[in-house]
């Protein structure tokens, strides 16, 4: 098979991102005590859980719990609207996924989420690599929490927007 690229060569497929993934359903659930997808939980679980993390038509997107936050996961619809490659998406400023003007609310966003373990129905304007903007509608917002019960990070997920 000349041409295809080796599963374990795609990003959201390394272990490390395997692991993210998991932590972005595990704190999902906990945060909204029900499940962000259904697939089942078999012994190839945590691969078959990215696979359908990554190909999942809602855009789901994580960052880190710096300051000035990095994205860590863009799933295959996110990278679409933002016009990204994994590579060029993953690592850059989450605050960049904004038009300067939106920041301040996208932050209070955040920060509501923070606060309550978790938050449904924001709304906002984003901009693409291209400067090209859109709506997101009913987005949910969740922490994070690692292996010590600690906030690592924050991720985010909607399924509705459309261009303006």
């Amino acid at each position: 098979m000349t041409g295809m690229i080796p599963s374990t060569s795609a990003p959201w497929l390394r272990p490390e991102t395997q692991a993210l993934s998991q932590r972005l359903l595990i704190s999902y659930q906990r945060a909204f005590a029900q499940h962000l997808l259904v697939c089942d939980q078999d012994v190839q679980f945590q691969r078959t859980a990215a696979q359908e993390l990554f190909a999942s038509p809602m855009a789901v997107l994580a960052h880190d719990h710096r300051a000035d936050p990095l994205l860590t996961y863009a799933n295959s619809t996110a990278l679409r609207l933002w016009g990204h490659r994994w590579q060029t998406m993953v690592g850059m400023p989450s605050r960049l996924t904004a038009e300067e003007s939106a920041r301040r609310e996208r932050a209070s966003a955040l920060q509501q989420a923070h606060q309550r373990a978790g938050f449904r129905g924001y709304c906002g304007i984003r901009i693409n690599y291209e400067g090209r903007r859109f709506m997101i509608q009913n987005a949910q917002i969740w922490p994070l929490w690692d292996d010590n019960n600690d906030v690592c990070g924050q991720a985010a997920a909607f399924s509705s927007w459309w261009w303006l």
